[in-house]
């Protein structure tokens, strides 16, 4: 965006949904966005690793920790009851409480019990693309766990509007990123049980294809970057 408007502008987050208002970014100079708790919507967590137990604890702005992702739960004046919207945050303050968007609750990669999650890869993928210049038009991560030869290993399908110059280099980069984010996937590589993530690169307009292939092109409908299969994976093929 800002190459196309030919200088740095200041850009602000905010966290809407159909269900409400969550939060915005009231400092373009610091990270996280700002909690609305006075806005008629009471707040619940569930650790994402207990998401979709029976048992799972429903945890309120006291009991949470910072650095640990949770998926969220409302209840709001306009009728909503304990209801999951999809989205998991993670808290880096508390005094006040800001969050960060960290992904979906449907979308991660864990076929080896690694639980990967969105904001793993994208935070690895933007430090990869400043380091060694290149531009992204959109990815996708999916477990190859049966692969011909070799051991099964993250495979990374990146459509790039420009590639960076060393692909290997590149590569090496993001996996070490990546290990530095999510501490079971650096153990799943140095334990043997993974080898470091692989990278196919796809021609242009690979997810335009794909959207337009499967019925779901347009602004409201978005690829999930992240799988626990290879459904998607089997058609950017």
């Amino acid at each position: 965006m800002q190459q196309l408007l030919g200088k740095p502008v200041d850009i602000l987050q905010t966290f809407p949904a159909s269900e409400g208002f969550f939060a915005f970014q009231d400092d373009y100079k610091q990270e996280g966005l700002l909690l609305q708790t006075n806005h008629g919507i009471f707040y619940e967590f569930i650790a994402l690793e207990n998401f979709g137990k029976p048992d799972a604890k429903r945890l309120t702005l006291k009991d949470i920790e910072l650095h640990k992702d949770y998926a969220l739960l409302l209840t709001t004046n306009s009728g909503l009851w304990a209801y999951s919207i999809g989205d998991v945050v993670r808290f880096i303050s508390k005094q006040p409480y800001r969050i960060l968007v960290s992904g979906r609750t449907k979308h991660f990669t864990s076929a080896f019990g690694e639980h990967v999650i969105a904001y793993e890869v994208e935070e690895a993928l933007k430090a990869a693309v400043t380091l060694y210049p290149a531009q992204v038009t959109e990815f996708h991560l999916a477990p190859q766990v049966n692969p011909e030869t070799g051991l099964p290993y993250h495979e990374w399908f990146i459509e790039f509007e420009k590639e960076p110059t060393d692909m290997t280099v590149f590569a090496e980069f993001l996996d070490e990123e990546m290990r530095k984010r999510n501490s079971y996937y650096s153990d799943l590589v140095t334990g043997g049980i993974l080898r470091p993530l692989v990278i196919r690169s796809l021609s242009k307009n690979a997810f335009q294809n794909y959207a337009k292939a499967t019925g779901k092109l347009g602004g409201q409908n978005k690829i999930p970057r992240l799988a626990n299969d290879r459904n998607i994976a089997k058609l950017l093929n």
